[in-house]
């Protein structure tokens, strides 16, 4: 007997936990604009993997929060992309940030020098060569003394939750030491951004950038608290450039959906400290204090479903929901 074909509108592959409440509220939009969605987790993997490789199961949209950590999801990363391929012109399936798109948006020294040719204010940074290449620092005092102190030491290419960052360095040892931490990772040096205040707020902005809507936030750096930022505050405090560059960037890495971190210095002038955050944690602020505002998350979750309406014809009322 012929197995039934199975379609569905999105497909979100996911491994961490704290995610049930933005499926939850991705379910919810989608359920209200008549889409069918699919939850890909360990459970379920290896069945999914088959029965898209079998033809028997088919999504729409795809959105992976779960290979960059996990291998055991990689497999279903390589079908996806491979049934994408085939399906060419036709646009059968998006993926959204596909994975040659994500290793070059997570490249800080790569987005470095792409958002300087576009005319975005970044920290000063000085980009060093991975110690597998190079043992030896090649740093002038001169540079040294332009970063200031404190200044803030990164890698290049490990990303999440702000691994590897040093933001108290003080001297060319401190370079010296955390470079071998990642010995085949560019590392870049930034000077410390401090921010103006806005009546009762630092001046440092998270920005989502999420299916063509930019939601700009106030988001502390010392604190990790967000707040809304209302259309009032951002008229009254000249706030407009955050959602101008917060589409550059999208110009630049060509993601659907990331967010970037931007501060309002003294003298007014708006620059990008974390350049591209490709895994958007999405917690709601209603359950975990550092969590972002429940308004943003269901907004994003209303943008991917607009989004995927745009994209394809619904598949339909009649699939069954997975979960």
């Amino acid at each position: 007997m012929k197995a039934t074909h199975r379609l569905f509108d999105v497909a979100v592959a996911w491994n961490w936990d704290f995610d049930r409440e933005f499926l939850h509220c991705i379910d919810s939009a989608a359920t209200a604009r008549g889409l069918t969605t699919f939850f890909i987790d360990q459970r379920n993997l290896a069945e999914t993997v088959s029965a898209l490789h079998d033809k028997t199961l088919s999504v729409r949209v795809f959105l992976d929060r779960a290979s960059d950590e996990d291998e055991q999801f990689l497999p279903l990363e390589k079908v996806i992309s491979r049934i994408a391929r085939v399906s060419g012109e036709r646009e059968t399936l998006h993926i959204i940030n596909p994975h040659d798109l994500l290793r070059r948006a997570s490249d800080k020294a790569t987005m470095h020098l792409e958002f300087l040719s576009r005319g975005i204010h970044v920290p000063y940074t000085i980009i060093i060569s991975p110690y597998s290449q190079r043992k030896e620092v090649e740093l002038s005092l001169s540079e040294l003394a332009r970063l200031g102190r404190p200044f803030i030491i990164k890698p290049a290419n490990t990303t999440g939750g702000g691994v590897g960052v040093v933001v108290g360095a003080e001297s060319l040892k401190d370079v010296i030491e955390t470079r071998q931490h990642h010995k085949n990772d560019k590392y870049l040096l930034q000077e410390k951004v401090i921010p103006i205040e806005l009546d009762h707020h630092r001046g440092w902005f998270r920005v989502f950038y999420a299916f063509g809507t930019v939601l700009p936030c106030w988001w502390n750096d010392l604190t990790h608290v967000y707040e809304e930022l209302t259309p009032k505050e951002e008229e009254a405090f000249g706030l407009q450039p955050l959602r101008s560059v917060a589409t550059t960037i999208q110009q630049i890495c060509g993601l659907d959906f990331f967010s970037t971190e931007i501060a309002m210095t003294p003298n007014e002038k708006f620059v990008v400290v974390d350049y591209v955050n490709e895994m958007c944690d999405m917690r709601l602020k209603s359950s975990y204090p550092d969590g972002v505002p429940d308004q943003i998350v269901n907004t994003i979750a209303g943008a991917l479903v607009e989004f995927t309406l745009s994209q394809n014809t619904p598949a339909g009322q009649n699939e069954a929901k997975s979960g």
